[in-house]
């Protein structure tokens, strides 16, 4: 779509007097009325700006393939993973796996391990190990923003399939990227990471494979989460160094890697909208904002 200076200054207008969003919310209702939708402008639209609440499941949906473009077909494909879940889950039920109590994050995580042929025999049945631990992080967190079991399940399955499939190649190479970056933007802060031993030991794993699940509040993680779903891994790495940012007053007095890593790991929850906002302009300054055209 060509530039319009009408809409460019009402755009401006509205971001000037708090309502940032006005514009892009007619949009994205634009893009919902397309049949087919077109998953390429909704994930471009994406990438470019924060989704409403009131439409971000639905998109989340459509951007992981678990509902299909054609609007025609969602009520027959949505009755067609129900019935999927309530077979998985008797299924599981019937061999003993689980019961009334289970927990909603454990049956999924047993759900996926049957539908991938990874379900252990019951008398096998160990300790989570480091992956399945990355799959409740994501299903705690993933809980918490969506509130239909059905749709829960399925939108961690396919999250968690598509950024292995699309990023598990990236994802042993974003502390580098880091690195890459945080030179960029603090030199000073990287040098004392660096001279502490505290980079090496970073909690990568909690950003780099939970995606930031239990380290931001969901209010702020849907927002991270909007970008990753969209196509991009590497709006993770601008969180973590917008983390470090946010945080170098502290992170420049402490000495001990471990006493970086535990404060990190368990960091305060009050600024993390400030720190996403901040991570997503990083992100933009440094790769460029996608074209959007509706």
């Amino acid at each position: 779509m060509a530039d319009d200076p009408q809409r460019n200054f009402r755009s401006a207008y509205y971001e000037k007097v708090g309502f940032r969003g006005v514009e892009e919310k007619k949009s994205l209702e634009i893009l919902l009325k397309d049949n087919p939708l077109d998953v390429e402008k909704l994930s471009t639209f994406s990438q470019r700006f924060p989704l409403p609440s009131m439409y971000r499941i639905h998109v989340w949906k459509v951007l992981l393939g678990i509902l299909p473009p054609h609007s025609d077909s969602h009520a027959l494909v949505s009755r067609y993973r129900l019935e999927q879940f309530d077979d998985v889950n008797g299924a599981l039920t019937a061999m003993r796996f689980i019961h009334a109590s289970t927990p909603a994050t454990e049956l999924y995580l047993r759900m996926y391990q049957l539908e991938s042929r990874q379900l252990p025999r019951r008398s096998e049945l160990r300790p989570p190990d480091d992956e399945d631990e990355n799959f409740l992080a994501i299903g705690r967190a993933m809980e918490e923003i969506v509130d239909d079991p059905v749709d829960c399940y399925w939108l961690i399955r396919c999250f968690i399939n598509q950024f292995k499939l699309k990023f598990g190649d990236s994802i042993p190479h974003l502390p580098k990227s880091l690195e890459h970056f945080l030179s960029q933007e603090d030199a000073a802060l990287l040098a004392h990471l660096k001279t502490s031993g505290a980079l090496r030991s970073l909690p990568y794993c909690l950003w780099f494979r939970r995606c930031f699940a239990g380290c931001l509040p969901e209010s702020s993680l849907q927002r991270v989460w909007d970008k990753v779903i969209s196509g991009s891994c590497k709006i993770l790495v601008f969180v973590a160094v917008e983390i470090l940012l946010s945080y170098k007053i502290m992170l420049m007095g402490m000495s001990d890697p471990d006493g970086v890593y535990n404060f990190l790991s368990n960091m305060p929850q009050e600024n993390t909208d400030a720190i996403v906002t901040k991570a997503i302009d990083l992100w933009h300054k440094h790769c460029g904002t996608p074209m959007h055209s509706v």
